[in-house]
């Protein structure tokens, strides 16, 4: 299994950015698929956005298309979620996970950090 942290999550007020990183060890980075999701108390784990392993595609949810981008370096082992244009509703604890091949669900992905908060204020 592949080690994941998150880093980057805080308060911003709407329409504000924040950049979330996701460090990877353990493994060969370059292996897998990147996806981050989100979770809110009460509510299911959301699919945010997923990256395939060379970086070359990507794809996201209706919700933040247009507003986050995400990216990987994979020569630091890295995954990026760009995040503009926030608005409350994206205030959420955000998690990267790692998997065999990108996905919607979470049932595609294996490892998983942590987490990291977002809370965007009116």
């Amino acid at each position: 299994q592949v080690q994941l942290v998150e880093s980057g999550g805080g308060l911003a007020q709407a329409g504000g950015s924040l950049r979330l990183s996701c460090a990877a060890s353990g493994r060969t980075f370059s292996n897998y698929a990147m996806a981050w999701f989100r979770q809110v108390p009460g509510k299911e784990r959301e699919f945010v956005a997923t990256i395939r392993r060379s970086g070359d595609s990507t794809y996201y949810a209706d919700s933040v298309k247009g507003r986050f981008t995400i990216s990987r370096d994979n020569a630091k082992n890295t995954v990026y979620l760009q995040m503009n244009s926030l608005k409350p509703e994206d205030t959420a604890v955000y998690y990267c996970a790692a998997g065999w091949v990108t996905g919607t669900g979470t049932g595609s992905y294996h490892s998983w950090g942590q987490g990291t908060q977002v809370t965007v204020s009116s």
